[in-house]
């Protein structure tokens, strides 16, 4: 749930929640009214904690971000500091409060995780503010992007609606590492745009300190790691639906990465940028094979 500069956080936290519950989902029955409560449940206190985080890190970062991102609403001026402030509050409260009625210990745990770390990341006071560090900013967001969302929301529908023991099954094993793997990339990738004004607030990421290129190379070459598995992944499933689905949606991605990757002007911040928003298109259609994976 943390705020990676991406303009459909809304639209992605809900793909990955619903394609993260279907993998609890053991025989066309389990597709009930149950289901799609639990799904909502689960969707909306997300969001909730979503909009605190990304507010959150927008208010400590409006110097940064009138270099960085000039258009968000607390760097343009279109809401006021303490307009933001209001609104991170509110939304924090709401989803506390939802996920406490809900009575879901996963949903509950993953909430309040992901305010710990969300607000570790961006608030600027002692000891915190962890994304001037590049592996305290990279592990924030793996945990939470990687490990919280796989983890927590399989176990919310496993446990709290289908009232089921908790299992660790492959194709949950398997979305926790690929999802570890995007993770890292995004976390790395993030920063290779904005380090004009990182050098200038002294933000010491890996794109500052190592430089643009090798951390997108860096960054390509993890991905294209992860689709590889991913096809192995497919190719021993016993069944055959799943061998096609997963085989032939990881080698498109693959291929259209790697082509993409090919075209990028490193000297452009538009050409990286774009490519930074081509990544995270990837990411959505990963959460539409996730559910192939059995």
């Amino acid at each position: 749930m943390l705020s990676t500069g991406f303009p459909g956080h809304t639209q992605l936290l809900a793909l990955s929640i619903v394609s993260v519950s279907l993998l609890a989902v053991e025989k066309i029955s389990d597709i009930s009214p149950l289901f799609f409560t639990g799904v909502l449940e689960a969707v909306v206190a997300a969001l909730f904690m979503n909009i605190y985080i990304v507010g959150l890190n927008q208010l400590s970062d409006v110097e940064i971000d009138k270099i960085n991102k000039p258009y968000l609403p607390l760097a343009s001026g279109e809401y006021s500091f303490g307009t933001g402030v209001a609104i991170v509050t509110s939304f924090s409260i709401l989803s506390f409060w939802l996920g406490w009625i809900v009575g879901s210990w996963p949903l509950f745990w993953a909430l309040f995780v992901s305010f710990v770390l969300g607000t570790a990341y961006s608030i600027n006071v002692p000891l915190l503010r962890w994304k001037r560090f590049a592996v305290l900013a990279a592990m924030c967001i793996l945990a939470v992007r990687a490990v919280i969302v796989q983890l927590a929301f399989f176990l919310h529908m496993q446990t709290h609606v289908y009232k089921r023991s908790p299992v660790f099954s492959r194709p949950l094993i398997f979305a926790t590492a690929f999802m570890s793997f995007f993770s890292v990339v995004i976390a790395l990738f993030k920063d290779i745009p904005d380090i004009e004004g990182d050098k200038v607030f002294g933000i010491q990421s890996f794109s500052v300190r190592l430089g643009q290129k090798p951390v997108f190379w860096a960054c390509v070459t993890l991905l294209e790691i992860a689709y590889g598995v991913a096809l192995l992944v497919g190719a021993s499933s016993p069944c055959l639906w799943s061998k096609i689905g997963t085989g032939l949606g990881h080698a498109v991605l693959s291929s259209l990465l790697w082509y993409q990757a090919k075209s990028v002007d490193l000297k452009s911040k538009a050409s990286i940028t774009s490519f930074y928003m081509f990544i995270w298109k990837l990411f959505y259609a990963e959460y539409l094979l996730i559910p192939f994976v059995r």
